[in-house]
C-alpha cells in the first residue's frame, strides 16, 4: 500500500475569496480521493484548512500560520521535508505551484494556469517573481505535472520547457449541489436578496485578468435599461479599475456588487440569474462556467485559453473574442429576449456538464501517482 504525502496548505480556513478556486480544486480532489484508488493512504499537511476525513487519511496540522504567504513558503522548503521524512511517505504531492527542492523524494505537482507568466504586469512583483522561479524548477524537478486543462498543458510545455510525456490532465468538476433547484426554493432565495425577475450575473475575483471592463461597456449599450448586472466575487489585485469603470459608464444604479458568496449559495445565485456572463482573459479551467452550465444558466463566455475545454463543441454556451464589446452586448441581447433559446442553451448546458465530476479528477490524479511510482 503506497504512501502519499499531499501539501495541502492552500486550504482556506475560513470563508473568503481566497477559499475559491485553488481551494476548491483541492478540498474536492482530497475528498475524492480514498474512493479512487484503495491501495493507496495519505497524509496530508495543512495549516488553517480542514479536508474531509477519512480512515485513510491521516491529517497533519502545522501549528505555523501558513496562511501568510512568507511563513508558508519557508514551512514548504524548510519544514516539509522533515516532515515528509517522519511520515515515510513514497511520494510527494504539492498541490500548488511548489515543491521542496532539497528533498529529493518521488514528486508530483499541481500547476493551474501560469498566468504569471502571461500576465506579469498584473501580480505583485514579489508574488509574480516567487511564483516564476518555484513553478518552474519544481516542473524539472517533478517526475509527474499534473494540469487542469489542455490549455495549461500546452503552456506548461511551451512555456516551462516539461515534455508532454511528463504532464497529466485532471480536470474539475462540478458537485451534486450544482443543479437546478425547485423554482420556490429559488424564489425565495430572489426575494431575501432584493433580486429581480432578470439579471445578469458575472461570478468570480473582482481583477483585471477576468476583464470585466468588456462585460461593462457591453452591458452599458444594451438597449434594456432595467436588467441589472450583478458582480459576485472578492475584490482582488486593481479591482479599482472596475470601479472606475462603472463610474464612467455612469452604471452605478445597475450594477450589484455584493462580494464574496459562500460556496453552499452560488447554486442559488446561478439558479436566479437569466445569463451568467463570462469574459476572462485567461483561465485554468473557468469552474463558475462549469457550475452555471450544471444548474442550467445559459452561458457566455470568452473563446480563449480553457474556456472553449468547458462549454465543448456541442454548443453547450456561446463564445465570443473577449474583447468585441458589439459582440457581447448582442449575445447578451438575443439571450435577454429570447426565451426558446435559453432553454436550448440551458439544457445543452447540463448534458455537458454532466461530463465533469470530482470521482474523474481524483481518479486522474491517481493514475498521475501510478505513473509516478511507475506502478500503472
Amino acid at each position: 500500500m503506497a504512501h502519499i504525502g499531499v501539501n495541502a496548505h492552500l486550504l482556506s480556513g475560513q470563508a473568503s475569496y481566497r477559499s475559491a478556486g485553488i481551494h476548491g480544486y483541492i478540498q474536492n480532489t482530497l475528498a475524492h480521493l480514498p474512493a479512487a484508488d484503495p491501495a493507496l493512504h495519505y497524509t496530508v499537511f495543512v495549516g488553517a484548512g480542514r479536508p474531509t476525513p477519512h480512515e485513510r487519511m491521516r491529517i497533519s496540522r502545522s501549528t505555523l500560520p501558513t496562511d501568510q504567504p512568507p511563513l508558508r513558503i519557508l514551512w514548504e522548503q524548510l519544514a516539509l521535508p522533515v516532515a515528509l521524512a517522519r511520515a515515510g511517505v513514497d511520494l510527494h504531492h504539492g498541490m500548488a505551484f511548489a515543491l521542496p527542492l532539497g528533498d529529493l523524494r518521488p514528486a508530483v505537482v499541481t500547476i493551474y494556469d501560469l498566468s504569471f507568466l502571461r500576465y506579469p504586469a498584473r501580480f505583485k512583483s514579489t508574488n509574480r517573481l516567487y511564483l516564476s522561479a518555484i513553478t518552474r524548477l519544481t516542473a524539472r524537478r517533478a517526475r509527474r505535472v499534473i494540469v487542469i486543462s489542455e490549455s495549461t498543458r500546452a503552456e506548461v510545455e511551451t512555456l516551462l520547457g516539461v515534455p508532454a510525456t511528463r504532464i497529466d490532465v485532471a480536470v474539475p468538476g462540478a458537485s451534486h449541489l450544482f443543479r437546478p433547484l425547485p423554482t420556490e426554493q429559488v424564489e425565495a432565495f430572489r426575494r431575501r436578496n432584493g433580486l429581480p425577475e432578470r439579471f445578469i450575473l458575472y461570478l468570480g475575483t473582482l481583477e483585471p485578468r477576468k476583464n470585466l471592463e468588456t462585460l461593462l461597456r457591453a452591458f452599458a449599450a444594451l438597449p434594456q435599461k432595467d436588467v441589472p448586472l450583478v458582480l459576485v466575487g472578492g475584490r482582488g489585485w486593481l479591482y479599482h479599475a472596475i470601479e472606475a469603470t462603472i463610474e464612467e459608464l455612469n452604471l452605478r444604479p445597475r450594477v450589484t456588487m455584493p462580494g464574496y458568496v459562500a460556496d453552499e449559495m452560488l447554486p442559488l445565485w446561478y439558479n436566479a440569474a437569466t445569463v451568467f456572463a463570462y469574459p476572462s482573459l485567461y483561465e485554468g479551467f473557468g469552474l463558475p462556467l462549469l457550475e452555471a452550465m450544471a444548474c442550467g444558466t445559459p452561458v457566455i463566455a470568452a473563446d480563449t485559453t480553457s474556456l472553449p475545454e468547458v462549454v465543448g463543441r456541442e454548443g453547450a454556451g456561446i463564445l465570443l473574442p473577449p474583447t468585441d464589446t458589439e459582440a457581447w452586448s448582442d449575445a447578451l441581447d438575443t439571450l435577454l429576449n429570447d426565451d426558446e433559446h435559453r432553454r436550448d442553451l440551458s439544457a445543452r448546458g447540463r448534458k455537458r456538464a454532466a461530463d465533469f465530476s470530482w470521482q474523474q479528477t481524483a481518479l486522474q490524479t491517481v493514475a498521475s501517482y501510478h505513473r509516478a511510482l511507475d506502478t500503472e
